[in-house]
């Protein structure tokens, strides 16, 4: 192909000019409406959350030049545009990268010139070709295109792919992830495929996406009667009044006390409000196997795929049906397997990529490790609590609540979570899991003993919420509540593991043992949410079972941001500020897993017989731990964090006077550093090491040039002794010291922000008018500002 110079007379126009003179009449010509069809400028991510330290920052969030819909919601193609000094093809590698992501079958780049066209449905092996200003192709052209390379040509597949999505009042749309996942649920469906999986990870709004389903297959007409299987009833009557609620009550309908009425549409139940251990009572028999033409299956890991499973009872019986489970986290297991069952996911969106996004919330993580962790073996003839002899052998974390309670490390753990509290928010919330409910209990307990002063004032300040505890479960809604303050902790042991919408919980305490990827991710969910209006953009882990080792597995994604380790004498608080496991099921490759285990306490409150132990006496203490860090890329930092961050800021600049000339270069040093940041260069975590007071341009350049540091109250003093101020106005000059008294305090972004002066203590010297007029013009102001900036860094 041989690709077109650019014009010269379009060379100082810009890339927003090149847009709307000749790229838009291109596509309006075309036949696109430019109204409904075309979105300009569209922010399809909201850009990693960067944790530095207490604060954050976003990273670039991405950002496509135009996306062309052929229906709302329906991506098609999408164009990348450069300004004429670029050659029409500049943009391509981008605007791939973004149509992988966006799952955009057609790619177009321009310069104001012509088009590139790149075709991902061809398959003669020209997959690019340039096209004319007047030969862009129209919605109708690419649409049948799309249509014949997805095999989806018959009058009534097309109709379910165009359905209309449901137009929110609330001005609600999918993201760009929800749309993948609605439109290729629905292209499978087209094509009759029967059984489908989508695999989100927790917090992205798989209930939502399951509305979007429902909603257009059932507009379509042809479903027209759909169950909805859950696991927990509080499920229900969320999704019920909540996302599906434009269905309107009249035909919606929640399954209780195995009552069935069947002159509904839509329905709601959990799996075990259908069956029963009592083949007579099975309820979802009431219905004749044919009444239902969807069934959707909320949290399809928790065992909807066994062939033993109650759940699987129910999905044969209604085997007519399109099934489609929606899984954070699909089960595979020897005897276990989501995939066997309902194929390949049609569409999958991670942990990773959620973080990576910034629809998802990172975390941190704060390893914890008591003297007692690696082994305690009892005294002979040492008896418990209650008169029991302790059975001689050596008890590990595999044991410790389960066959074995020390009310030490209970109380230790207690103060360990309170003084993070303490450092922290007091009343983030926070969820406690425990090995079972006797053990939640206990740690409801120490838990309670520890902050006596605020459960003095408020009963429910700590609350075990488990299935056996009536008082607690009627807790649950306040403590996912966003509005309420209470409960601030819940110690549980498997209840609130899936399916709970907790949106601001801040702190996530392991206390139990965990083996499995898939329990672990779920586990996580509960922190994943964002709630950026209410401050909650990032949650922290607290380990005591070593159940973060899981970062290391191959199978898993969406690393921490950092892992701290205090040393006894630290604070709990860094510097810088799976399957639900079956009783006796191993884990190959967990080492400690081929310890004898004991079976939980079962849900309904009635102890197994298991033999505990309850002893006390035992002295517990936290050891000697690290400090770890993960990098930009999710893996775990095993150099030390100044060589880690030298070799990222030297990727960035190629020398000091690089650097330096960046520095200067730059409108506001804050863009340069959010800069770094997303590059992994913490330099939060590197003051730490270094020096609090010193400059961010003195951390980088002593950090990865060998530079001499300098404090900023040097630099600041540095600038005093030249006295360059008395060139200005008296005024003036009262300024200008106010704003590098303000350098020296909070360094150089203090000062360049747009509304300074209205800050004390400038704001009391005078309107921002007369301030501006102590200077000359505004301009003039502005070249004051950049000359001291670069007397404070002695840059020419």
């Amino acid at each position: 192909m041989n690709e077109k110079k650019p014009s010269k007379n379009k060379g100082n126009l810009s890339e927003r000019d090149i847009c709307t003179k000749f790229i838009n009449p291109a596509i309006e010509k075309a036949g696109w409406n430019m109204r409904t069809q075309v979105r300009e400028e569209v922010s399809f991510t909201d850009g990693r959350i960067i944790v530095q330290g207490k604060l954050y920052t976003r990273g670039k969030s991405k950002r496509a030049d135009y996306i062309l819909y052929y229906k709302s919601n329906i991506p098609i193609a999408i164009i990348e545009a450069k300004d004429n000094k670029k050659a029409v093809g500049h943009g391509m590698q981008q605007a791939l990268e973004y149509s992988e992501i966006l799952q955009i079958p057609f790619v177009f780049t321009s310069n104001g010139d012509s088009f590139v066209f790149h075709d991902k449905t061809r398959t003669d092996g020209i997959l690019e070709e340039e096209l004319t200003l007047d030969n862009f192709p129209s919605p109708e052209t690419l649409w049948k295109t799309y249509l014949k390379h997805t095999n989806i040509e018959t009058p009534e597949a097309k109709e379910i792919v165009e359905k209309d999505y449901n137009v929110d009042d609330s001005g609600m749309s999918p993201r760009y992830y929800q749309q993948n996942a609605v439109n290729r649920t629905l292209e499978a469906i087209a094509k009759k495929q029967e059984r489908i999986i989508l695999v989100m990870a927790t917090g992205t709004g798989k209930t939502y996406t399951a509305f979007n389903i429902i909603w257009r297959l059932w507009k379509t007409g042809i479903k027209k009667r759909i169950l909805f299987l859950a696991d927990r009833t509080a499920l229900l009557t969320q999704t019920k009044n909540g996302d599906f609620s434009p269905f309107g009550n009249d035909i919606m309908h929640i399954i209780k006390n195995r009552k069935i009425d069947k002159s509904y549409q839509i329905y709601f139940a959990l799996y075990q409000g259908l069956t029963s251990t009592d083949e007579d009572k099975n309820a979802y028999k009431e219905f004749s196997p044919e009444f239902f033409d969807l069934i959707v299956i909320d949290e399809c890991h928790r065992g909807s795929a066994s062939e033993a499973s109650a759940w699987r009872a129910v999905l044969d019986y209604f085997s007519s049906a399109t099934q489609i489970g929606l899984t954070a986290t699909p089960k595979e297991t020897k005897d276990v397997s989501n995939m066997e069952y309902f194929g390949e996911p049609v569409y999958t969106y991670s942990l990773k990529q959620g973080i990576d996004d910034g629809f998802l919330a990172p975390y941190k993580v704060v390893r914890i490790t008591t003297n007692v962790d690696e082994g305690w073996r009892p005294t002979a003839g040492l008896r418990d609590k209650y008169g029991n002899e302790v059975e001689d052998r050596v008890y590990n974390l595999k044991d410790y609540d389960r066959t074995l309670a020390i009310d030490e490390r209970t109380e230790l753990i207690a103060k360990k979570i309170t003084e993070y509290l303490k450092a922290t928010d007091r009343y983030a919330k926070t969820i406690v899991f425990c090995v079972d409910i006797d053990h939640a209990n206990r740690m409801r307990q120490a838990l309670v003993n520890e902050n006596a002063d605020l459960v003095a004032k408020n009963w429910n300040y700590c609350v075990k919420i488990t299935g056996d505890d009536e008082v607690g479960k009627q807790e649950l809604d306040n403590f996912t509540d966003v509005e309420e303050r209470f409960p601030v902790i819940a110690t549980t042991s498997k209840m609130l593991t899936t399916g709970i919408d907790t949106k601001m919980v801040k702190l996530i305490v392991l206390e139990s043992n965990i083996n499995s990827v898939t329990e672990f991710k779920q586990i996580i969910g509960r922190g994943t949410r964002i709630r950026e209006a209410e401050g909650k953009v990032f949650f922290t882990i607290m380990d005591f079972r070593k159940a973060t080792n899981i970062f290391a597995r191959p199978d898993f994604d969406g690393d921490p941001v950092q892992i701290y380790e205090p040393e006894p004498d630290e604070p709990v608080v860094p510097p810088d500020e799976g399957d639900i496991p079956q009783p006796g099921e191993s884990n190959p490759n967990d080492p400690e897993s081929a310890l004898p285990s004991t079976p939980d306490i079962s849900i309904d409150g009635q102890p197994e017989k298991v033999k505990k132990y309850f002893i006390n006496q035992i002295p517990v203490t936290v050891v000697n731990e690290r400090v770890q860090y993960y990098g930009k890329d999710g893996k775990l930092i095993t150099e030390s964090l100044k060589d880690y961050s030298r070799k990222n800021i030297e990727k960035e600049f190629a020398s000091l006077d690089d650097f330096i000339q960046k520095w200067n270069d730059s409108e506001k040093k804050e863009e340069l550093i959010k800069e770094l940041a997303e590059h992994g260069v913490l330099l939060e975590a590197l003051k730490e090491e270094v020096g609090q007071d010193l400059d961010d341009f003195d951390l980088i350049c002593h950090i990865a040039f060998d530079q001499p540091a300098l404090t900023r109250q040097e630099r600041a003093n540095n600038v005093r002794k030249r006295n360059y101020f008395t060139k200005y106005s008296e005024t003036a000059q009262k300024v200008l010291n106010s704003l590098l008294d303000k350098y020296e305090q909070e360094g150089i972004g203090s000062i360049e922000q747009g509304s300074i002066l209205n800050v004390q203590p400038l704001s009391q010297m005078g309107s921002v008018v007369e301030l501006v007029r102590a200077f000359g013009k505004r301009k003039d102001f502005e070249l004051a500002i950049k000359e001291l900036e670069n007397e404070i860094y002695n840059i020419a």
